[in-house]
Protein backbone atom coordinates (compact mmCIF):
# COMPACT_ATOMS: atom_id res chain seq x y z
CA UNK A 1 0.00 0.00 0.00
CA UNK A 2 1.50 3.10 -1.60
CA UNK A 3 1.12 6.83 0.06
CA UNK A 4 2.33 9.66 -2.57
CA UNK A 5 4.47 12.56 -0.77
CA UNK A 6 5.23 15.83 -2.07
CA UNK A 7 6.68 17.20 1.12
CA UNK A 8 8.28 20.66 -0.36
CA UNK A 9 6.06 23.36 -1.80
CA UNK A 10 5.21 26.81 -1.41
CA UNK A 11 2.23 29.10 -0.55
CA UNK A 12 1.14 32.22 -1.73
CA UNK A 13 3.34 33.75 0.39
CA UNK A 14 6.66 33.02 -1.09
CA UNK A 15 8.29 35.30 -3.82
CA UNK A 16 7.37 33.96 -7.04
CA UNK A 17 4.72 31.62 -6.49
CA UNK A 18 1.25 31.59 -7.68
CA UNK A 19 -1.38 33.41 -6.16
CA UNK A 20 -3.46 29.94 -6.40
CA UNK A 21 -1.53 28.18 -3.49
CA UNK A 22 -3.72 28.35 -1.30
CA UNK A 23 -5.14 24.74 1.07
CA UNK A 24 -7.96 23.85 -0.81
CA UNK A 25 -6.82 24.41 -3.91
CA UNK A 26 -3.31 22.62 -3.13
CA UNK A 27 -6.07 19.85 -1.45
CA UNK A 28 -7.72 19.57 -4.84
CA UNK A 29 -4.73 19.53 -7.00
CA UNK A 30 -3.50 16.47 -4.98
CA UNK A 31 -6.01 14.52 -5.57
CA UNK A 32 -6.01 15.47 -9.50
CA UNK A 33 -2.30 15.02 -9.29
CA UNK A 34 -2.59 11.89 -7.27
CA UNK A 35 -0.50 12.75 -4.10
CA UNK A 36 -1.72 11.49 -0.45
CA UNK A 37 0.55 14.07 1.57
CA UNK A 38 1.47 17.18 1.28
CA UNK A 39 3.54 20.08 2.48
CA UNK A 40 1.63 22.69 4.75
CA UNK A 41 4.74 25.16 3.80
CA UNK A 42 6.26 28.31 4.68
CA UNK A 43 4.74 28.09 8.48
CA UNK A 44 7.51 30.38 9.46
CA UNK A 45 4.48 33.50 7.78
CA UNK A 46 2.67 34.67 9.97
CA UNK A 47 -0.14 34.86 7.72
CA UNK A 48 0.12 31.43 6.71
CA UNK A 49 0.45 30.21 9.98
CA UNK A 50 -2.80 31.61 10.48
CA UNK A 51 -4.75 30.21 7.81
CA UNK A 52 -3.16 26.88 9.08
CA UNK A 53 -4.44 27.27 12.15
CA UNK A 54 -8.04 28.14 10.48
CA UNK A 55 -7.95 25.31 8.09
CA UNK A 56 -6.43 22.52 9.26
CA UNK A 57 -7.15 20.15 11.97
CA UNK A 58 -4.92 17.58 13.19
CA UNK A 59 -6.13 14.41 11.38
CA UNK A 60 -3.37 11.78 13.18
CA UNK A 61 -0.66 12.27 15.26
CA UNK A 62 1.05 15.39 13.40
CA UNK A 63 -0.53 15.08 10.10
CA UNK A 64 -3.17 17.87 9.14
CA UNK A 65 -6.13 17.78 6.83
CA UNK A 66 -8.42 20.74 6.13
CA UNK A 67 -11.90 20.81 8.25
CA UNK A 68 -14.01 21.33 5.30
CA UNK A 69 -12.82 17.82 4.32
CA UNK A 70 -12.89 16.02 7.50
CA UNK A 71 -14.45 12.33 6.70
CA UNK A 72 -14.19 11.85 2.98
CA UNK A 73 -13.17 8.61 1.48
CA UNK A 74 -12.94 6.91 -1.96
CA UNK A 75 -11.68 8.84 -4.67
CA UNK A 76 -12.02 12.36 -2.93
CA UNK A 77 -10.30 11.47 0.02
CA UNK A 78 -9.00 13.31 2.45
CA UNK A 79 -5.66 15.41 1.65
CA UNK A 80 -3.01 15.14 4.08
CA UNK A 81 -0.34 18.33 4.97
CA UNK A 82 2.69 17.55 6.97
CA UNK A 83 3.98 20.76 8.25
CA UNK A 84 7.49 21.63 6.71
CA UNK A 85 9.31 25.01 5.41
CA UNK A 86 12.10 26.06 3.38
CA UNK A 87 14.57 28.17 5.03
CA UNK A 88 17.35 30.63 3.62
CA UNK A 89 20.44 30.63 5.50
CA UNK A 90 23.07 33.13 3.99
CA UNK A 91 26.26 33.77 5.65
CA UNK A 92 29.80 33.28 5.58
CA UNK A 93 31.81 30.45 6.30
CA UNK A 94 35.45 29.88 5.82
CA UNK A 95 35.72 33.68 3.70
CA UNK A 96 33.29 32.21 1.27
CA UNK A 97 29.66 33.52 1.40
CA UNK A 98 26.85 30.49 1.81
CA UNK A 99 23.25 30.77 0.67
CA UNK A 100 21.87 27.64 0.91
CA UNK A 101 18.47 26.59 1.79
CA UNK A 102 17.13 23.82 4.24
CA UNK A 103 13.28 22.05 4.28
CA UNK A 104 12.69 21.99 7.64
CA UNK A 105 9.73 19.51 9.44
CA UNK A 106 8.09 20.05 12.30
CA UNK A 107 5.72 17.47 14.39
CA UNK A 108 2.88 20.06 15.58
CA UNK A 109 1.63 23.48 15.12
CA UNK A 110 2.91 23.83 18.87
CA UNK A 111 6.48 23.15 18.27
CA UNK A 112 6.28 25.09 15.06
CA UNK A 113 5.01 28.68 16.77
CA UNK A 114 7.98 28.07 19.18
CA UNK A 115 10.29 27.97 16.02
CA UNK A 116 8.91 31.28 15.05
CA UNK A 117 8.83 32.20 18.48
CA UNK A 118 12.73 31.65 18.61
CA UNK A 119 12.97 33.20 14.84
CA UNK A 120 11.50 36.22 16.06
CA UNK A 121 13.61 36.70 18.94
CA UNK A 122 16.62 36.68 17.07
CA UNK A 123 15.05 39.48 14.90
CA UNK A 124 14.40 37.48 11.81
CA UNK A 125 11.98 38.84 9.27
CA UNK A 126 9.19 36.46 8.63
CA UNK A 127 6.80 38.65 6.90
CA UNK A 128 8.76 39.21 4.08
CA UNK A 129 8.75 35.81 2.53
CA UNK A 130 7.13 32.56 2.96
CA UNK A 131 10.94 31.06 2.55
CA UNK A 132 12.92 33.46 4.51
CA UNK A 133 15.96 34.74 4.95
CA UNK A 134 18.29 34.07 8.34
CA UNK A 135 21.67 34.91 9.01
CA UNK A 136 22.55 31.64 11.04
CA UNK A 137 24.82 28.78 9.19
CA UNK A 138 23.10 25.43 8.24
CA UNK A 139 24.68 24.01 10.93
CA UNK A 140 23.44 26.70 13.63
CA UNK A 141 19.74 26.35 12.44
CA UNK A 142 20.30 22.39 13.11
CA UNK A 143 21.42 23.27 16.33
CA UNK A 144 18.59 25.97 17.39
CA UNK A 145 16.23 23.34 15.97
CA UNK A 146 17.01 20.58 17.88
CA UNK A 147 17.26 22.69 21.05
CA UNK A 148 13.58 23.44 20.50
CA UNK A 149 12.06 19.73 19.38
CA UNK A 150 14.44 16.92 18.91
CA UNK A 151 11.92 15.37 16.32
CA UNK A 152 11.79 18.46 14.33
CA UNK A 153 13.81 16.68 11.14
CA UNK A 154 16.37 18.89 8.63
CA UNK A 155 16.23 17.95 4.92
CA UNK A 156 19.03 20.09 2.42
CA UNK A 157 16.93 20.61 -0.30
CA UNK A 158 17.56 21.03 -4.01
CA UNK A 159 21.51 20.11 -3.09
CA UNK A 160 22.90 20.56 -5.88
CA UNK A 161 21.48 23.82 -7.47
CA UNK A 162 24.31 26.30 -7.89
CA UNK A 163 23.69 29.09 -5.84
CA UNK A 164 21.36 27.92 -2.98
CA UNK A 165 22.62 24.01 -2.37
CA UNK A 166 24.33 22.25 0.02
CA UNK A 167 26.77 20.65 -2.72
CA UNK A 168 26.33 24.30 -4.85
CA UNK A 169 29.18 24.95 -7.27
CA UNK A 170 29.03 29.20 -6.37
CA UNK A 171 28.04 29.18 -2.42
CA UNK A 172 27.87 25.24 -0.56
CA UNK A 173 29.98 22.49 0.29
CA UNK A 174 31.91 19.64 -0.75
CA UNK A 175 30.61 17.49 2.16
CA UNK A 176 27.75 17.25 4.81
CA UNK A 177 30.89 17.30 7.23
CA UNK A 178 32.07 20.83 5.93
CA UNK A 179 28.12 22.39 6.27
CA UNK A 180 26.93 20.87 9.30
CA UNK A 181 30.04 19.61 11.00
CA UNK A 182 29.40 17.70 14.25
CA UNK A 183 25.45 17.68 13.74
CA UNK A 184 26.00 16.13 10.10
CA UNK A 185 24.96 12.74 12.44
CA UNK A 186 21.47 14.63 11.95
CA UNK A 187 21.08 14.86 8.48
CA UNK A 188 19.18 11.84 7.12
CA UNK A 189 18.47 12.27 3.55
CA UNK A 190 18.85 15.36 0.82
CA UNK A 191 16.59 16.52 -1.59
CA UNK A 192 17.99 15.45 -4.89
CA UNK A 193 16.55 18.81 -6.88
CA UNK A 194 15.11 18.84 -10.12
CA UNK A 195 18.71 18.96 -11.97
CA UNK A 196 19.70 15.24 -10.53
CA UNK A 197 18.47 12.27 -10.07
CA UNK A 198 18.75 9.30 -7.53
CA UNK A 199 21.59 7.71 -9.62
CA UNK A 200 24.17 11.02 -9.72
CA UNK A 201 23.24 11.06 -5.96
CA UNK A 202 24.13 7.28 -5.55
CA UNK A 203 27.80 8.43 -6.48
CA UNK A 204 28.57 9.88 -3.35
CA UNK A 205 29.86 7.96 -0.08
CA UNK A 206 28.26 10.08 2.42
CA UNK A 207 24.81 9.40 0.67
CA UNK A 208 25.36 6.00 1.05
CA UNK A 209 23.39 5.76 4.31
CA UNK A 210 21.02 8.50 4.03
CA UNK A 211 17.42 8.57 2.05
CA UNK A 212 17.82 10.31 -1.24
CA UNK A 213 14.33 12.35 -1.59
CA UNK A 214 12.63 14.08 -4.31
CA UNK A 215 10.03 16.34 -4.27
CA UNK A 216 8.36 18.83 -6.71
CA UNK A 217 9.56 22.22 -5.07
CA UNK A 218 6.62 23.61 -6.87
CA UNK A 219 5.50 27.27 -7.05
CA UNK A 220 2.14 26.47 -8.81
CA UNK A 221 -0.89 23.95 -8.64
CA UNK A 222 0.27 22.35 -11.63
CA UNK A 223 3.59 21.79 -10.90
CA UNK A 224 2.74 19.88 -8.23
CA UNK A 225 3.72 16.31 -8.12
CA UNK A 226 6.45 16.32 -10.71
CA UNK A 227 8.46 14.76 -8.38
CA UNK A 228 7.53 12.94 -5.47
CA UNK A 229 8.15 10.31 -2.88
CA UNK A 230 6.37 7.50 -2.47
CA UNK A 231 6.02 5.45 0.60
CA UNK A 232 4.69 1.94 1.69
CA UNK A 233 3.64 -0.14 4.45
CA UNK A 234 6.26 -3.10 5.27
CA UNK A 235 4.67 -6.23 4.70
CA UNK A 236 4.18 -6.90 8.53
CA UNK A 237 1.99 -3.40 8.76
CA UNK A 238 -0.48 -4.08 6.17
CA UNK A 239 -2.63 -6.69 8.03
CA UNK A 240 -3.16 -3.65 10.57
CA UNK A 241 -4.14 -0.85 8.31
CA UNK A 242 -8.02 -0.45 7.88
CA UNK A 243 -8.10 1.83 5.41
CA UNK A 244 -5.41 3.28 4.01
CA UNK A 245 -4.07 5.99 6.06
CA UNK A 246 -5.73 5.20 9.45
CA UNK A 247 -3.08 5.29 12.33
CA UNK A 248 -0.06 6.47 10.33
CA UNK A 249 1.77 9.69 11.90
CA UNK A 250 4.41 12.16 10.99
CA UNK A 251 7.04 10.24 13.14
CA UNK A 252 6.00 7.30 10.58
CA UNK A 253 7.20 9.47 7.43
CA UNK A 254 10.04 10.67 9.23
CA UNK A 255 11.30 7.42 10.54
CA UNK A 256 11.23 6.05 7.02
CA UNK A 257 13.36 8.96 5.80
CA UNK A 258 15.91 8.05 9.16
CA UNK A 259 15.89 4.35 7.65
CA UNK A 260 14.79 3.04 11.07
CA UNK A 261 14.78 -0.51 10.70
CA UNK A 262 11.33 -1.00 12.96
CA UNK A 263 9.22 1.40 10.59
CA UNK A 264 5.89 0.94 9.80
CA UNK A 265 6.37 2.81 6.44
CA UNK A 266 9.72 2.68 4.26
CA UNK A 267 10.81 4.29 1.18
CA UNK A 268 8.96 2.21 -2.16
CA UNK A 269 10.67 4.61 -4.69
CA UNK A 270 10.92 7.69 -5.84
CA UNK A 271 8.91 9.96 -8.73
CA UNK A 272 11.42 12.14 -10.94
CA UNK A 273 11.75 14.95 -13.07
CA UNK A 274 14.07 13.98 -15.89
CA UNK A 275 17.08 15.69 -14.71
CA UNK A 276 18.05 17.05 -18.51
CA UNK A 277 14.42 18.79 -18.23
CA UNK A 278 16.10 20.83 -14.86
CA UNK A 279 17.40 24.18 -14.88
CA UNK A 280 20.84 23.39 -14.18
CA UNK A 281 22.05 20.54 -15.31
CA UNK A 282 24.41 21.40 -17.96
CA UNK A 283 26.96 24.36 -17.55
CA UNK A 284 26.49 27.68 -19.35
CA UNK A 285 25.39 31.79 -19.59
CA UNK A 286 21.50 31.93 -20.45
CA UNK A 287 22.40 35.81 -21.79
CA UNK A 288 25.45 34.75 -23.66
CA UNK A 289 23.87 31.12 -25.20
CA UNK A 290 26.30 29.04 -24.36
CA UNK A 291 25.62 25.95 -22.97
CA UNK A 292 28.67 23.17 -22.28
CA UNK A 293 28.25 19.80 -21.00
CA UNK A 294 31.05 18.26 -18.55
CA UNK A 295 33.28 16.91 -21.12
CA UNK A 296 33.21 20.58 -22.58
CA UNK A 297 33.80 22.39 -19.93
CA UNK A 298 36.67 20.17 -18.44
CA UNK A 299 38.64 20.47 -21.70
CA UNK A 300 37.88 24.36 -22.67
CA UNK A 301 37.60 25.58 -17.99
CA UNK A 302 34.99 27.00 -16.84
CA UNK A 303 35.12 31.03 -18.07
CA UNK A 304 32.28 32.09 -21.41
CA UNK A 305 33.99 32.72 -24.33
CA UNK A 306 31.99 35.49 -24.99
CA UNK A 307 31.23 37.74 -21.61
CA UNK A 308 34.64 36.10 -20.53
CA UNK A 309 33.18 36.01 -16.91
CA UNK A 310 32.99 32.35 -15.33
CA UNK A 311 29.76 29.97 -16.26
CA UNK A 312 27.38 28.71 -14.20
CA UNK A 313 28.46 25.68 -13.63
CA UNK A 314 25.63 22.60 -14.28
CA UNK A 315 24.69 20.30 -11.84
CA UNK A 316 26.10 17.01 -13.81
CA UNK A 317 29.59 18.95 -13.81
CA UNK A 318 29.48 19.12 -10.38
CA UNK A 319 28.84 15.21 -9.15
CA UNK A 320 31.07 14.34 -11.32
CA UNK A 321 33.57 16.62 -9.12
CA UNK A 322 32.53 14.99 -5.84
CA UNK A 323 31.22 11.77 -6.90
CA UNK A 324 33.07 8.34 -5.70
CA UNK A 325 34.54 6.51 -8.65
CA UNK A 326 33.78 3.12 -7.19
CA UNK A 327 30.36 4.12 -7.27
CA UNK A 328 29.62 4.79 -10.66
CA UNK A 329 27.36 2.81 -12.57
CA UNK A 330 26.02 0.90 -9.88
CA UNK A 331 22.36 0.97 -11.80
CA UNK A 332 20.54 -1.74 -13.66
CA UNK A 333 17.93 -0.56 -15.88
CA UNK A 334 14.61 -2.29 -16.86
CA UNK A 335 11.69 -2.67 -18.66
CA UNK A 336 8.28 -3.10 -16.57
CA UNK A 337 5.33 -5.64 -18.35
CA UNK A 338 3.62 -2.60 -18.53
CA UNK A 339 6.51 -1.30 -20.65
CA UNK A 340 7.86 1.23 -17.65
CA UNK A 341 11.67 2.29 -17.44
CA UNK A 342 12.86 1.62 -13.93
CA UNK A 343 16.17 1.96 -12.44
CA UNK A 344 17.60 0.33 -9.41
CA UNK A 345 20.76 0.25 -7.34
CA UNK A 346 23.00 -2.86 -7.84
CA UNK A 347 23.68 -2.51 -4.40
CA UNK A 348 20.60 -2.46 -3.44
CA UNK A 349 21.34 0.57 -0.75
CA UNK A 350 18.18 2.80 -2.49
CA UNK A 351 15.09 2.27 -3.25
CA UNK A 352 14.31 2.29 -7.53
CA UNK A 353 13.39 5.04 -9.00
CA UNK A 354 11.08 6.00 -12.33
CA UNK A 355 11.63 9.43 -14.64
CA UNK A 356 7.97 11.08 -16.27
CA UNK A 357 7.55 14.06 -18.03
CA UNK A 358 4.31 16.02 -16.57
CA UNK A 359 0.91 14.72 -17.92
CA UNK A 360 0.65 18.19 -19.25
CA UNK A 361 3.26 18.29 -21.63
CA UNK A 362 2.77 15.49 -23.42
CA UNK A 363 -0.74 16.56 -24.00
CA UNK A 364 0.88 19.33 -25.46
CA UNK A 365 3.03 17.70 -28.11
CA UNK A 366 0.46 15.12 -29.06
CA UNK A 367 -1.72 18.09 -29.44
CA UNK A 368 0.69 20.42 -31.26
CA UNK A 369 -0.45 23.38 -28.60
CA UNK A 370 0.89 24.94 -25.27
CA UNK A 371 0.14 23.87 -21.64
CA UNK A 372 -1.79 26.84 -21.17
CA UNK A 373 -4.32 26.05 -24.15
CA UNK A 374 -7.87 25.40 -23.69
CA UNK A 375 -7.86 22.00 -25.62
CA UNK A 376 -5.07 21.02 -23.52
CA UNK A 377 -6.25 21.18 -20.40
CA UNK A 378 -9.90 19.74 -21.22
CA UNK A 379 -8.07 16.88 -22.30
CA UNK A 380 -5.85 16.62 -19.06
CA UNK A 381 -8.81 17.12 -16.62
CA UNK A 382 -10.60 14.78 -18.97
CA UNK A 383 -8.32 11.63 -18.67
CA UNK A 384 -7.50 12.86 -15.11
CA UNK A 385 -11.42 12.18 -14.60
CA UNK A 386 -11.66 8.91 -16.04
CA UNK A 387 -8.30 7.58 -14.41
CA UNK A 388 -7.92 8.88 -10.90
CA UNK A 389 -5.22 10.55 -10.95
CA UNK A 390 -2.21 12.05 -13.06
CA UNK A 391 0.60 9.49 -11.93
CA UNK A 392 -2.09 6.77 -12.00
CA UNK A 393 -2.30 7.43 -16.07
CA UNK A 394 1.30 7.88 -16.04
CA UNK A 395 2.40 4.86 -14.07
CA UNK A 396 -0.44 2.47 -14.05
CA UNK A 397 -2.98 2.74 -17.14
CA UNK A 398 -2.31 0.38 -19.89
CA UNK A 399 -1.67 2.54 -23.09
CA UNK A 400 -4.55 0.48 -25.03
CA UNK A 401 -6.88 1.74 -22.71
CA UNK A 402 -5.82 5.72 -22.60
CA UNK A 403 -5.92 5.58 -26.51
CA UNK A 404 -9.95 4.97 -25.81
CA UNK A 405 -10.04 7.96 -23.75
CA UNK A 406 -7.39 10.29 -24.71
CA UNK A 407 -6.65 9.72 -27.95
CA UNK A 408 -3.80 7.63 -30.45
CA UNK A 409 -1.00 10.39 -30.13
CA UNK A 410 -1.64 11.08 -26.23
CA UNK A 411 -1.11 7.52 -25.88
CA UNK A 412 1.89 6.73 -27.61
CA UNK A 413 3.69 9.72 -25.55
CA UNK A 414 2.47 8.63 -22.41
CA UNK A 415 4.32 4.89 -23.69
CA UNK A 416 7.06 7.24 -25.17
CA UNK A 417 7.83 8.88 -21.54
CA UNK A 418 7.33 5.30 -19.67
CA UNK A 419 10.38 3.96 -22.14
CA UNK A 420 12.26 6.78 -21.82
CA UNK A 421 12.00 7.23 -25.59
CA UNK A 422 12.66 11.22 -25.70
CA UNK A 423 14.92 13.63 -26.69
CA UNK A 424 15.69 16.41 -24.17
CA UNK A 425 18.41 19.49 -24.76
CA UNK A 426 19.73 19.75 -21.25
CA UNK A 427 19.00 23.13 -18.92
CA UNK A 428 21.36 25.22 -17.77
CA UNK A 429 21.80 28.90 -15.96
CA UNK A 430 17.78 29.12 -15.35
CA UNK A 431 16.71 28.20 -18.35
CA UNK A 432 14.80 24.68 -18.54
CA UNK A 433 15.53 21.95 -20.68
CA UNK A 434 13.68 21.25 -23.99
CA UNK A 435 11.94 17.86 -24.21
CA UNK A 436 10.95 16.23 -27.13
CA UNK A 437 9.07 13.30 -27.54
CA UNK A 438 8.27 13.30 -31.31
CA UNK A 439 11.57 15.79 -31.85
CA UNK A 440 9.01 18.55 -32.86
CA UNK A 441 11.43 21.45 -31.72
CA UNK A 442 8.93 24.48 -32.78
CA UNK A 443 6.53 22.72 -30.94
CA UNK A 444 8.39 21.62 -28.35
CA UNK A 445 9.50 25.27 -27.44
CA UNK A 446 5.97 26.70 -27.38
CA UNK A 447 5.04 23.85 -25.03
CA UNK A 448 8.18 25.27 -22.51
CA UNK A 449 7.64 29.03 -23.15
CA UNK A 450 4.01 28.06 -21.49
CA UNK A 451 5.27 25.96 -18.88
CA UNK A 452 7.41 29.32 -17.52
CA UNK A 453 4.33 31.16 -17.72
CA UNK A 454 1.96 28.93 -15.42
CA UNK A 455 4.29 29.67 -12.40
CA UNK A 456 8.12 30.74 -12.12
CA UNK A 457 9.74 27.94 -10.11
CA UNK A 458 12.70 28.87 -7.71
Amino acid sequence: MDFVADLHLHSKYSRAVSQDMVLPQMAKWARIKGVDVLSATDFTHPLWLRELKSLLKEEYEGLYSLKSEAGKTGPDRTTLFLLSTEISSIYKQEDKLRRIHNLVFAPNIETVEKINKEFLRRGFNLSSDGRPIIGLSSVGLLELLLSIDTRILLIPCHVWTPHFGMYGSASGFDSIEESFGEYGKYIYGVETGLSSDPEMNWQMAELKTRSILSFSDAHSNPKMGREATVFALRKNEISNLKSQITNLSYDDFTQAIKRTPDSKLKIAYTIEFYPEEGKYHFSGHRNCKIVKGPDETRKDGNMCPVCKKRLTEGVLYRVQQLSSEKLIGNVDVKLSPSGIKWYTDKTRTHPPFVKLVPLLEIIAEALKSTTSSQKVRNAYTDLCKEFKSEIEILLKVPIETIEKTGGQKIAEGVDKVRRGDIVIDPGYDGEYGKVKIWNDHSVTEATNEAIAQIGIDF
